[in-house]
C-alpha cells in the first residue's frame, strides 16, 4: 500500500499524486471557507476535487489529516519575504502580506473555520502551530538584520516582532470586525518597529520576552 505505516496527511506525493493532492487541497479549502470544519467531509471533498473517495480515504484518512495537510502546503505556497533594507520597510510588506490574505473572501473564511476548529480539536491547533510557526520563522530574519544594521537592540526576539505585527490583523478578522484595510496593515507595522526600537522585545528583565 502507497502510504501504509504513515500518519494521514504526512506523505510527500510526487507526479501524479502531486496532482491529486493539489486538486484535494484546493478543494478542501473551498470546502471549509463555505461551511468550515463542522460540516467537512471527505466523500465532499472527493467529489469536488472529483476523484475516488477511496483515494482520499486512503492518503488522509480523516477530515484532521486533510487540514493539517492543507496548511502545511498553504506554507510552503506563501510568498517569500521581502527585503527592503529597513525594519518599517520589512514588517510593513509583511502587514500588507497577512492583510491581503485575511481580507480575501476565500482565506479569510478559510483562516476563520480552521482557527475555530482549533480550539477543541488538538491535531488541528498543532498543525496551525506549524503553520504560523513556518510563516514567523520565514520573517523573522528580517529583523536580525535590522539589529545587525544598529535599528533595534541587540537581544530582540525576532519571532515576537513578527508575530506583534499580525497580531492586531487577526484581532479584526475575528474579533473586532473592523475594517482591514492597508492603513491598518500600515499602523501594526509602524507600531511593532517603534516598540521594537524601544526595546519592548528584548529577551529577559523588566518582564519582557
Amino acid at each position: 500500500m502507497e502510504f501504509e505505516g504513515a500518519d494521514p496527511g504526512t506523505v510527500r506525493p510526487g507526479g501524479r499524486t502531486a496532482r491529486v493532492r493539489a486538486s484535494v487541497l484546493r478543494a478542501a479549502g473551498d470546502a471549509l471557507a463555505e461551511h468550515g470544519f463542522a460540516h467537512l467531509d471527505l466523500a465532499d471533498v472527493a467529489r469536488r476535487a472529483e476523484v475516488g473517495k477511496t483515494t482520499v480515504y486512503r492518503r488522509w484518512g480523516t477530515v484532521t489529516g486533510l487540514v493539517a495537510d492543507l496548511l502545511l502546503d498553504m506554507a510552503e505556497q506563501s510568498l517569500p519575504r521581502t527585503e527592503t533594507g529597513s525594519l518599517l520597510g520589512d514588517l510593513r510588506a509583511n502587514a500588507r502580506l497577512v492583510r491581503r490574505t485575511l481580507a480575501d473572501p476565500r482565506q479569510g473564511a478559510l483562516f476563520k473555520a480552521v482557527i475555530a476548529a482549533a480550539t477543541g480539536e488538538a491535531k488541528t491547533a498543532e498543525a496551525l502551530h506549524r503553520f504560523y510557526d513556518t510563516r514567523v520563522e520565514e520573517w523573522a530574519p528580517c529583523v536580525r538584520q535590522a539589529v545587525d544594521r544598529g535599528e533595534i537592540p541587540e537581544g530582540t526576539d525576532a519571532h515576537e516582532v513578527i508575530r506583534a505585527v499580525s497580531a492586531p490583523l487577526y484581532y479584526r478578522l475575528l474579533t473586532s470586525g473592523a475594517p482591514l484595510d492597508e492603513a491598518a496593515a500600515d499602523r501594526a507595522a509602524e507600531a511593532a518597529a517603534a516598540a521594537a526600537r524601544a526595546g519592548v522585545f528584548v529577551r529577559g528583565g523588566d518582564g519582557r520576552t
